[in-house]
């Protein structure tokens, strides 16, 4: 069957928590899911292959700001929280059912619901999002986080020693360099590294070793993407 048959008989509705359910196994993060404010469903005849979910806003993000122009900022708490949650909703969820996957399905829901929602903003947090930008496709504007003064710290002695900017993304052979430094530079290292997963719970107590490496460069190179949608038909209520 081609896609363009397979797109033509999918059809968006309103969903429910079952829906969710069964299709929550699919996505990378906790299946659990809090209070939302709406779910629409991708059916396939009477199958739900896909499934988007909306949530309450969360009460303060820095990105926000910056992509609002600091709309939000200036308020009492209360009169803050009060009008994010008058005016934004928030995309929590988006899953496609493998077999279903490469044919722009995530972006046509997000799209597709964007409206319905019937507030001025749409948001959405992604760690993914560098690697399947299915929100801008949609419409949607991104903002990347700003490395932090930690991980800035990281990356300038790892380069000090060798490690470049190009490794940070093969953890094998970044491990390969921290495991031929010796004398002053892996002391120096080892210390860096100690520190940085200080903010990391247990993890500070990994042993050094490639799980180690890998962990820690994931922390250094994935950060979430925040993305926002402004609805060109519903103004900003105060």
């Amino acid at each position: 069957m081609k896609n363009c048959s397979v797109t033509k008989r999918i059809r968006i509705v309103a969903g429910s928590l079952e829906d969710y359910r069964r299709l929550a196994c699919y996505h990378y993060r906790d299946s659990r899911l809090t209070a939302y404010a709406a779910i629409f469903a991708l059916r396939f005849g009477d199958e739900a292959i896909g499934v988007i979910v909306y949530t309450m806003p969360s009460p303060g993000l820095e990105l926000r700001n910056v992509a609002t122009d600091n709309l939000f900022a200036g308020f009492d708490r209360g009169t803050q929280l009060a009008l994010i949650n008058k005016n934004i909703r928030r995309i929590s969820r988006v899953i496609i059912e493998p077999r279903f996957r490469g044919l722009g399905l995530a972006s046509r829901l997000v799209r597709e619901t964007m409206p319905q929602m019937n507030v001025p903003i749409v948001e959405a947090i992604a760690v993914m999002g560098l690697v399947n930008p299915f929100f801008e496709k949609a419409g949607m504007k991104a903002y990347k986080a700003k490395m932090p003064a930690r991980c800035v710290q990281l990356v300038e002695a790892l380069s000090m020693v060798g490690i470049e900017k190009d490794l940070l993304i093969d953890p094998q052979k970044a491990q390969e360099r921290l495991g031929q430094l010796q004398g002053p530079e892996a002391e120096f290292i080892k210390l860096q590294i100690r520190n940085f997963l200080q903010s990391y719970g247990k993890r500070r107590q990994m042993p050094a070793g490639l799980e180690r490496t890998i962990y820690t460069l994931s922390k250094l190179t994935l950060r979430p993407v925040y993305y926002i949608w402004f609805n060109p038909t519903i103004a900003f209520s105060v």
